[in-house]
């Protein structure tokens, strides 16, 4: 039986009568890259919120990383990683100085911090660099080093939320290389995106439409269950339907 690292079960958040979450309900298995798609506004934010432990939902129930989102959302956090594309990084700091930062946030020790730094800089290519301060790096470079600091601790999960703004299409590509990477050493990664291309790259992909998930499965399975080319064709499918339905 697949060990599954997200439970979501009838999970909402109500401000007032509007539903910003409304009864979604989905599992993520250990080491699957999950996609998590919707517009602007579909609920995707305030759904991670919840399962990063940052928000306490209205009802249902939810666990991640095998803890429970309304009791133990402290435990949540320590066996997790996050990267934003609006912050991950501090710029007034050096390469090594945000990697030995952020390696005494999530509680790694000065030991490992130094073992893994070195590693990690090696693999990145960023010696050199390493004294250079984080602003002065190319857009690229910073999200590369913010994935990586974000998984320094080896968190049991991590969760992208829309990493790849703003970077350009080979810088994706490595990109998602290192997703996949970290996925085959057994971290779970939880991706929201709004480039509908990098829907494929995932292995299920969830879309959200108005606070609900409107559609889950395989990239290839949902193309072909909507008779679409790509998964820009079947989201726009959904968000149509879903206008006609408020209508």
């Amino acid at each position: 039986m697949e060990e599954k690292a997200i439970i979501c079960k009838e999970l909402t958040k109500q401000f007032g009568d509007f539903y910003a979450v409304n009864k979604i309900s989905f599992e993520v298995s250990k080491g699957e890259i999950f996609g998590f798609l919707g517009a602007n506004g579909a609920g995707k934010t305030t759904a991670m919120r919840i399962l990063c432990g940052l928000s306490y939902p209205s009802s249902g129930t939810a666990s991640v990383a095998g803890f429970d989102v309304y009791r133990q959302q402290e435990s949540i956090k320590k066996n997790i990683g996050y990267m934003s594309q609006k912050f991950s990084l501090y710029e007034n700091l050096t390469v090594l100085e945000n990697i030995e930062f952020f390696g005494g946030v999530y509680g790694v020790s000065r030991k490992e911090i130094k073992e893994r730094s070195n590693d990690l800089l090696e693999t990145l290519g960023l010696q050199k660099e390493s004294r250079k301060m984080v602003g002065e790096l190319p857009l690229g470079w910073k999200q590369k080093l913010a994935f990586s600091v974000a998984i320094f601790h080896r968190p049991k999960i991590v969760f992208l939320d829309e990493p790849t703004g703003g970077v350009d299409p080979v810088t994706r590509r490595q990109f998602w290389d290192m997703i996949y990477e970290a996925a085959a050493s057994g971290i779970t990664v939880f991706v929201t995106t709004h480039y509908m291309d990098e829907a494929e790259y995932c292995n299920r992909i969830s879309v959200m439409v108005d606070g609900r998930v409107e559609a889950l499965d395989t990239p290839a399975n949902l193309k072909h269950q909507f008779s679409a080319d790509t998964i820009d064709e079947v989201f726009y499918q959904l968000a149509r339907g879903a206008k006609r339905s408020a209508d």
